[in-house]
């Protein structure tokens, strides 16, 4: 049942372009379209309505002029906008009624309509029920006022409406077959490269002096190396997988597999990243990025080196470099480079992210390098210096030994990535000036952010103190996290949503785990001594017998996961070498702490460090790699080259 068609103008500016304001002021521009004829029909709503206008081709932009007719089914006039008076349609009252304007290019068919459809145009739906108080354009998602629109006189059945309508000029597709969804699975030729790597190392022959399942450990290892670094799958399932591989060829037991998800050292890890989550949440890590960058921020290099020196000065006090670095500089360099608009995964992390997590990043194995209570395995080392070589190490000597090799390389470092991996935003004269401004915006500390600040203030007291106290970093950490919780500053979820935390938790594990079992096996002291008679039979000077050892054993970190591990596992017989051939054996004990540091810059999980600034996510595995070995060169060579002349200035050799 139709109603009979309602009278419709078309008006279209005639020149190319005309300004026309509506009633609420705003102008609004046209553009010249050809003239048509439009043409509606009507039917009730519990048949299947539609209103259907049509066009000639290339109408974009107008005005459209409604009439009002009279109802088929009655006398009276079509309330095609209700309105509160006594005659209006009682037909139409009990229903709402929808207008639907088809902008063709060709022409479209609406549901239920009688015209043939072209397969391409673009559409603007109105629609306006009783009781409705707005008119809205599905396109632009904007609503008209019906009080805006002009007033109506249902007793004038040729009285005029008159609205704006927008359509858009985009073509609607036609409708296709949908593509077939995309390979969601691993990428093949990596996975292929890895699972390659293991079983050649699996079938060749064990040497002499190693078990087998020290040989098929190191294959597992190897092939999870080789998939972490290309990537079929995240991280963590690389890493998930190849201690699966480890219990499926009974290679480890289930438990001693997943023995390392009961380390400090990884949970230390996620944990900074919960702290971070409440750094930006609450906004202080904005407050405290302005504050930097009010104050160094008019270069990137500047910012840099103050977030580098701040860190090294934080170094003696905080005896965790995951804890210093993951706890308390991730979240300010995140909120820095959130801050200057270099985001991760965004296309904008070359604007100054990527430079600045890698440069803090390397200088983080610096300052742990530089005194003996930065960084937890470095009393470790001097333990076994007393052991082995029946001299001490004080804080002191420590401190003094490392001071300007690691200034040299803190300015150093900075430069060459800055030279090599430039940020693209290099200079911002303006950037202190518009920090104050938004410092002041900002205000003052929220309730949040006081919160957050004193809970950072116990967590790093207890960091500071606590060995005073019996309170390890960890647990310092959970304390402090538990205050964010209870308070709800941060809550579980965003806790469960911090989906790298976990995937680093997952991969880190992993990689201690398989890490430390190659040392449990022996396969670690069989390389030790290995290296020991071949060094040993070479017949050089000490000079060039300890250049040789200090190499091997830097290198070898590409297979340990922790630098205390490589301490405990490698130290003692390098040392003790080292001394046998010639080499003074204070001198040496202290060039191999220095180093045990620095070699945790090779690789996204050397260090305690690396996983918490390599989980932002800002620089490519490959690159993450690549910059770690150039910048392992430069640190040798600043700490045996100016490090050398200055131990050889205060009498160490």
């Amino acid at each position: 049942m139709l109603y009979r068609p309602a009278h419709f103008s078309h008006k279209l500016p005639d020149p190319s372009s005309v300004t026309s304001k509506g009633r609420d002021g705003d102008s609004k521009k046209f553009q010249r379209t050809k003239r048509g004829q439009l043409r509606m029909d009507f039917q009730p709503l519990d048949s299947n309505p539609t209103a259907c206008i049509q066009s000639l081709p290339h109408l974009y932009k107008g005005t459209l002029s409604f009439s009002l007719s009279d109802c088929s089914l009655c006398t009276q006039t079509n309330p095609l906008f209700r309105r509160e008076t006594p005659s209006f349609c009682p037909t139409m009252a009990s229903v709402a009624v929808a207008l639907t304007a088809s902008v063709n290019l060709g022409f479209r068919s609406i549901t239920g309509s009688k015209f043939q459809a072209s397969k391409q145009s673009p559409s603007l739906n109105l629609h306006r029920s009783i009781g409705q108080h707005h008119i809205r354009s599905s396109y632009s998602y904007t609503s008209t006022p019906v009080s805006r629109l002009p007033s109506l006189n249902l007793k004038s059945p040729n009285r005029n409406l008159n609205f704006t309508v927008k359509a858009s000029s985009a073509v609607v597709p036609a409708k296709q077959d949908p593509a077939p969804a995309p390979w969601q699975g691993a990428a093949m030729k990596p996975l292929l490269a890895s699972i390659a790597t293991g079983v050649i190392l699996w079938f060749v022959p064990v040497p002499s002096g190693v078990s087998k399942n020290a040989w098929q450990l190191l294959s597992i290892f190897l092939a999870t190396i080789v998939g972490i670094i290309t990537q079929p799958l995240p991280l963590g399932a690389v890493a998930l997988m190849g201690l699966g591989a480890c219990v499926l060829t009974k290679t480890l037991t289930f438990a001693a597999a997943f023995s390392a998800f009961g380390d400090p050292i990884p949970w230390l890890i996620a944990l900074a990243f919960f702290f971070a989550r409440g750094f930006i949440k609450t906004g202080l890590g904005n407050r405290i990025a302005y504050q930097f960058v009010s104050l160094f921020g008019s270069s990137s290099l500047g910012l840099g080196y103050s977030l580098v020196f701040s860190e090294a000065l934080l170094a003696p006090a905080i005896p965790s470099v995951s804890a210093r670095a993951g706890g308390i500089f991730l979240p300010l360099v995140k909120s820095l480079c959130v801050a200057c608009g270099s985001n991760a995964g965004d296309g904008t992390e070359h604007k100054l992210g990527s430079w600045l997590m890698l440069t803090c990043f390397q200088t983080s194995v610096i300052s742990s390098s530089m005194f003996l209570t930065a960084m937890a395995a470095n009393p470790l080392s001097a333990n076994l210096t007393f052991n082995t070589i029946k001299q001490t190490i004080g804080w002191t000597d420590w401190a003094v030994a490392a001071i300007v090799p690691g200034i040299v390389s803190l300015i150093v470092v900075p430069f060459i990535l800055y030279i090599i991996y430039p940020p693209s935003v290099k200079s911002s004269p303006d950037a202190p000036k518009l920090a104050k401004e938004k410092l002041e915006k900002m205000g003052p500390m929220t309730k949040n952010e006081i919160i957050m600040a004193g809970t950072l203030l116990l967590t790093v007291g207890l960091w500071i103190f606590g060995g005073m106290l019996n309170v390890d970093a960890v647990t310092a950490a959970i304390l402090g996290l538990s205050v964010l919780l209870i308070t709800g500053v941060v809550t579980w979820k965003e806790c469960l949503a911090e989906g790298v935390a976990w995937d680093t938790l997952t991969w880190f594990a992993a990689l201690i785990a398989m890490a430390g079992y190659l040392n449990k096996y022996g396969l670690i002291s069989w390389f030790s001594q290995t290296v020991v008679k071949f060094v040993g039979g070479l017949g050089l000077q000490w000079q060039a017998s300890f250049g040789i050892l200090v190499l091997l054993y830097f290198y070898s970190h590409y297979f340990f996961a922790s630098g205390a591990a490589h301490i405990g596992a490698m130290f003692t017989a390098f040392l003790s070498v080292a001394s046998a051939l010639g080499t003074p054996p204070l001198f040496g004990a202290m060039v191999l702490s220095f180093l045990s540091n620095l070699m945790g810059g090779l690789t996204h999980y050397g260090i305690g460090s690396a996983p918490v600034f390599y989980g932002a996510n800002y620089v490519p595995l490959a690159k993450w790699w690549g910059y770690g070995f150039l910048i392992s060169v430069v640190n040798i060579i600043i700490w045996l080259g100016v490090g050398g002349v200055w131990w050889k200035f205060i009498g160490l050799w």
